[in-house]
C-alpha cells in the first residue's frame, strides 16, 4: 500500500482536542501529509472513549471517517489470531487491543509508517524484527 500511514488513537485525540499538548504537532503533520491514513476499529473505539467528554469531538471523528479521510479496517479471524500472539508476546508492557490491531494491520498491509504519541511502538517488533517507523518521533 504505497504512501499510507497507520494511525494510533493518540494523534486522533490530539487532532480533535485543541487543548491537547500534541494538538499543534498533529495538525502540522496532517497539513503536510499527502498519503492515505488507515487504522482499525479498536483504535477508533479507544479514541472515542477518550474523547467521550465531548460528543462534538466524537462526531467529528466519525464524520472524518465518513468523508474517507481515514480508512478503518475490519479485523477478521486471522487478525484475531495475530492479535492474541502479539498480546501474549508483549504481556509485560502490556500491549492493548488497539496497539496489537495496528501491528497486525502493519503485517497484513506491509505499511510500516505510523503516527503515534505512544512510545510503546518503539518496543514492538514486526516478524522481520524491525519496528514501525513513527513519523511523529
Amino acid at each position: 500500500m504505497p504512501n499510507a500511514t497507520l494511525v494510533d488513537a493518540g494523534p486522533l485525540i490530539a487532532l480533535l482536542n485543541p487543548r491537547d499538548q500534541d494538538h499543534a504537532r498533529c495538525v502540522a503533520f496532517l497539513q503536510s501529509y499527502t498519503g492515505s491514513l488507515i487504522t482499525t476499529w479498536p483504535v477508533i473505539t479507544e479514541a472515542s472513549h477518550l474523547l467521550s467528554p465531548s460528543i462534538n469531538a466524537q462526531i467529528a471523528l466519525l464524520k472524518w471517517i465518513e468523508r474517507g479521510a481515514l480508512e478503518v479496517r475490519h479485523i477478521d479471524a486471522q487478525a484475531v489470531q495475530r492479535i492474541i500472539i502479539y498480546t501474549e508476546k508483549y504481556r509485560d508492557r502490556p500491549m492493548d487491543l488497539a496497539d496489537a490491531s495496528l501491528v497486525t494491520l502493519a503485517i497484513e498491509t506491509r505499511v510500516t509508517d505510523i503516527i503515534s504519541i505512544d512510545s510503546d511502538f518503539d518496543i514492538y517488533r514486526l516478524p522481520n524484527k524491525r519496528k514501525l517507523n513513527n513519523l511523529l518521533s
